[in-house]
């Protein structure tokens, strides 16, 4: 259980409850069990670890309910890299624009991004 607690650690602040992605990676650590087999040579937990990172990797991928693209996904994450690079270098926050000259992409573009990857705020 503790292999899974420490793939979890990786996936914290995403906006899930560390109790859920732990119960998703319980599950990627029960199909490693199954699927393992002795005549790989290589040790458990360097085989269950991928498998574990799977199953909380396709968890969030499919848990929206609107469905963002991988490629969106993978800049949104870009941005939020180069807004924190951009950040310490500037000492403020950067402008759309700074971000965009920064990875070579339209303002556009950042904006389309950043509002996909962006976690909808629930009102009750």
């Amino acid at each position: 259980m503790r292999l899974v607690w420490s793939v979890v650690q990786r996936f914290l602040n995403r906006g899930y409850e560390p109790d859920d992605l732990f119960q998703i990676g319980c599950i990627g650590l029960l199909k490693s069990v199954d699927k393992f087999d002795l005549s790989y040579d290589v040790k458990f937990s360097t085989y269950a670890v991928p498998m574990i990172i799977g199953e909380i990797q396709r968890f969030i991928r499919d848990d929206g309910t609107v469905k963002v693209s991988r490629s969106l996904k993978e800049l949104g994450n870009k941005i939020r890299r180069a807004r924190d690079e951009l950040s310490k270098s500037h000492g403020r926050m950067p402008t759309v624009q700074e971000i965009a000259e920064y990875l070579d992409i339209t303002p556009e573009d950042v904006v389309l991004a950043q509002e996909a990857v962006t976690l909808p705020i629930i009102h009750s």
